[in-house]
């Protein structure tokens, strides 16, 4: 046979596109060249395709190799063709038998040696193997990312050798499905250094967590330094419920083709991101010539954590305000376009001023008026009202802190939550956050002494149609915590309170 082709997987964002890997031989002067839109990694698997086959001591054609890479306007990138690549050409010069790998996918990279190196993204080729009802071939050490994939049969590979041994003996065994699969836990356990019950004082701070986590808001505090926030920020994913595994599996997706991969120990966690204000807008939202997931997918269905955040570049925050509206977020190439997820809480926190002691009881400010409204200013106004909580929190003395009964934990607050999330889920999918204006006037409606509070808060505050919206949300989540059908006056109240930086227009 001079022409074999193995059925691999390409990268694209969350999905993996299906690549006929085709290689033909034909007599003229040996060497080995790839089409298809192949990036460098790709152009340069001929070397270690060559080198790996020698040192599994089989022969490498002396022919006039080609191997297409279909559909030919797909970008190629990385490793991950080299094993299909190699097993190509074996079968291609019958060497190995071509039935093997009819109803099989292959992804993997390979060393000099012939040893299978992990690629990147291997649970979204799972998936996508399948959903095609076909096995996948892939990196012993990506299977335990790839078995997550319920009922995917899978092949781990460790040599090129040992593989070829196989095929041309008893043949290929599947690996082992785990007796149970991981699953998200009902309850998962929550790390010590996470409790709420480490945070003294701050009940208005605490208050507007526990509503943040119930309605999936997002969350601005603004305070000296030392007042909490960053651990009142770092204790919300304790207090948010469990993913199913529809979530889990788009957060592990997410994780699996960025840069650092997926750690199996995260599996079920809701993810925390806490970029530096040095970040730049690519980092956060995605991209690069080849996108890959940023910040903001990276915290899908988790907390995305901004501290300093007057210290961030002002059009870096701008690319938050379509993902805060959409819950995604969609990168335009002149070659593709790719959509990546974004459904994530912002919770933010700020000094009150340059010098951080505005306002401090303790500390003496050294910032002339001018230097905080323009510090103030680098948070544009349409960024600000898409948050639904913005509070202040001050610095603790320390005799109040001794004087307070210990915190209640994050445990009992969480069950408060999860009631509340019931509650949500009774009325439809979507978070109280993530309600549309038709269903915010459908689940949100209050009585005659709410509308006429919120009435009055309009025209004091200025607030926008958006505020307006916003409001109307956080008081049904408070609403829900209460146990409460419909949004009385007294959840309207306290859901104004806690918008203290809203600026009149």
């Amino acid at each position: 046979m001079a022409l074999a082709t193995i059925h691999s997987r390409a990268q694209q964002g969350l999905s993996a596109l299906p690549v006929s890997v085709e290689v033909h031989l034909s007599p003229g002067l040996p060497g080995l060249s790839i089409v298809g839109l192949p990036e460098a990694a790709v152009r340069e698997a001929k070397d270690r395709v060559r080198a790996a086959i020698q040192n599994c001591g089989y022969s490498y054609p002396a022919r006039r190799i080609t191997v297409n890479l279909a559909p030919a306007d797909l970008p190629k990138e990385g490793g991950r063709f080299d094993l299909a690549i190699a097993l190509g050409i074996l079968v291609a010069s019958g060497a190995l038998p071509a039935a093997a790998f009819e109803a099989m996918e292959v992804v993997g990279e390979l060393s000099l040696s012939g040893a299978v190196r992990p690629i990147r993204g291997a649970l979204p080729t799972a998936l996508a193997a399948k959903d095609a009802e076909r096995g996948l071939m892939l990196p012993a050490e990506n299977l335990a990312e790839a078995a997550l994939v319920r009922d995917c049969r899978l092949y781990p590979a460790h040599h090129l050798g040992a593989l070829c041994q196989a095929l041309l003996g008893e043949g290929l065994a599947a690996a082992e499905p785990a007796a149970t699969a991981p699953q998200t836990q009902a309850v998962p356990e929550l790390p010590e250094q996470a409790d709420l019950a480490d945070v003294r004082g701050q009940h208005k701070a605490r208050r507007a967590l526990e509503i943040a986590a119930a309605g999936g808001h997002s969350l601005l505090m603004l305070g000296p330094p030392g007042s909490g926030k960053s651990m009142l920020a770092a204790r919300l994913p304790g207090l948010l419920p469990p993913m199913d595994d529809a979530q889990a599996i788009e957060v592990a997706s997410a994780a699996s083709i960025s840069n650092q991969g997926f750690a199996i120990s995260h599996w079920g966690r809701r993810p925390f991101r806490a970029p530096h204000h040095t970040a730049s807008g690519v980092a956060l939202v995605g991209g690069g010539s080849i996108p890959r997931p940023g910040e903001i997918t990276l915290a899908h269905h988790g907390v995305l954590f901004l501290d300093e955040l007057p210290e961030f570049e002002r059009r870096v925050l701008e690319v938050l305000r379509e993902p805060l509206e959409s819950g995604r977020i969609c990168i335009s190439r002149a070659a593709q376009q790719i959509e990546f997820p974004a459904r994530f809480q912002l919770v933010a926190a700020m000094n009150p001023c340059p010098c951080g002691y505005l306002g401090d009881s303790q500390r003496s400010c050294r910032c002339t008026p001018d230097q905080v409204h323009r510090y103030r200013a680098r948070i544009s106004g349409p960024l600000l009202d898409r948050i639904d909580l913005q509070l202040t929190v001050p610095r603790m003395g320390r005799q109040i802190m001794d004087r307070e009964q210990p915190p209640e934990p994050s445990t009992a607050v969480r069950q408060r939550v999860l009631a509340a999330r019931r509650r949500q889920q009774a009325r439809g999918p979507l978070s109280n956050a993530q309600l549309g204006s038709g269903d915010v006037e459908r689940h949100c409606a209050t009585d005659a002494a709410g509308r006429e509070l919120l009435a009055a808060a309009i025209e004091q505050l200025g607030l926008s149609a958006r505020a307006y919206h916003r409001i109307l949300k956080v008081a049904r989540s408070i609403a829900d915590l209460a146990g409460e059908p419909a949004v009385a006056s007294t959840h309207i109240a306290e859901a104004i309170s806690l918008r203290e930086l809203d600026r009149p227009h």
